[in-house]
């Protein structure tokens, strides 16, 4: 029998063996499960190593689930935490959701969620005062070795155990999200999760929230995903004062960026680009503004600030004030000033040169001007070709 078999009872057996627990406080997230575990199968053309790493990942992830179904019963006060004023980056992916994200997070009022909290948002048991959580240290040094393994994924988007990161992270505990963002691209999973109602994702993730602010609590959350855009009407419906900020960028430039990401990022995961990548990314893309952009009209207008890559890039200064006047949030000078010195030291945040085409992912200009035609038109995009 394969040790690493994408079965459902075989990765939900290797999770209970590995917490001790059982209980997954509902049945809910088995279909999605499922979905994935048949995505891995037969769609992913995983390499062994492949499998081995998706596999763990798999049981990983139920795991942790199994434990925040333990603390949630251990500390019902969890659920009763406010979340208040959160702030929310979105928009496509490769528009500076990162690099502004980043720069906001220099804000002590701001709470990001930072990566390994986003892998384990469960309390850790038995720890002395001052100890550090045993999985920081594990999470840290994997990703040292992977920036080292993998340099060029580290010049698309650099990660380590305490930078600020995506949401995807907790969202992920659900099995009807994003996943690791390549696995919507590949079927089945790609195809059920577009159906889905991701209110339950996001009322578990919400507890998530709830579960990390009543261990290190902060002022007010700063959070970000490109996936948000499938959800902006759960998020408005889960925290009624969210603000939320849309980026925007030549799409030319953002499609091709985020095709090469994931072809990048499925090469180190040990999976297998599927040889229409280029139009499956695009379709993905544009499915994900055109239930983001329907949501957003059916919420009040004020809750949404737009915001241009290419300003940000000239002077993120003038579009971090513009986020925080918009939103009435107060900007201490003494944040502005690190803000400021930040910019200074780090002006192009990055590691290296990240190079991409349309063309290497069977694209055309004209193909993705075509598809996004609506969201090139709303808010007037740049479009030339020779950025």
């Amino acid at each position: 029998m394969d040790e690493f078999a994408f079965r459902e009872d075989a990765v939900i057996a290797a999770a209970r063996q590995a917490t001790g627990l059982s209980d997954f406080g509902g049945d809910e997230f088995r279909e999605g499960l499922r979905r994935l575990l048949e995505t891995y199968e037969i769609s992913a053309g995983l390499s062994d190593r492949g499998r081995r790493m998706n596999w763990r990942r798999v049981v990983q992830v139920l795991a942790t689930r199994l434990r925040i179904c333990e603390a949630l019963k251990r500390h019902p006060e969890i659920r009763a935490r406010p979340i208040r004023k959160p702030v929310y980056i979105i928009g496509l992916p490769r528009t500076g959701t990162s690099a502004l994200f980043n720069l906001l997070a220099l804000d002590p009022a701001a709470r990001p969620l930072l990566l390994w909290e986003g892998e384990c948002p469960d309390p850790a048991l038995g720890l002395l005062p001052g100890q550090p959580d045993p999985r920081y240290l594990e999470i840290k040094a994997r990703y040292e070795r992977s920036r080292e393994k993998n340099p060029e994924l580290a010049k698309i988007h650099f990660v380590d155990a305490d930078t600020p990161e995506e949401c995807v992270l907790l969202t992920a505990h659900s099995f009807c999200d994003a996943q690791l963002g390549f696995e919507v691209l590949l079927e089945p999973y790609r195809s059920w999760f577009v159906e889905q109602d991701l209110r339950p994702t996001y009322r578990y993730y919400a507890d998530l929230l709830r579960m990390l602010d009543w261990q290190r609590p902060g002022e007010r959350w700063l959070l970000k995903s490109p996936a948000h855009l499938w959800a902006i009407d759960s998020l408005v419906e889960l925290f009624p004062d969210a603000c939320i900020v849309f980026t925007h960028r030549n799409p030319l430039e953002a499609v091709g960026s985020y095709c090469s990401m994931m072809a990048t990022l499925m090469a180190s995961r040990g999976c297998t680009a599927p040889p229409d990548l280029g139009e499956t990314v695009l379709e993905y893309l544009a499915l994900s503004l055109e239930r983001g952009l329907a949501a957003r009209d059916r919420a009040k207008p004020e809750r949404f600030l737009d915001v241009s890559y290419d300003r940000f890039v000239v002077e993120p200064m003038e579009t971090v004030r513009r986020v925080y006047e918009h939103f009435e949030l107060r900007l201490a000078s003494e944040t502005a000033g690190r803000m400021q010195e930040n910019v200074h030291t780090n002006p192009g945040r990055k590691l290296g040169a990240h190079t991409y085409g349309l063309e290497e992912y069977g694209l055309t200009p004209e193909r993705v001007k075509q598809r996004l035609a609506a969201y090139i038109d709303r808010f007037a995009l740049p479009t030339d070709e020779d950025a």
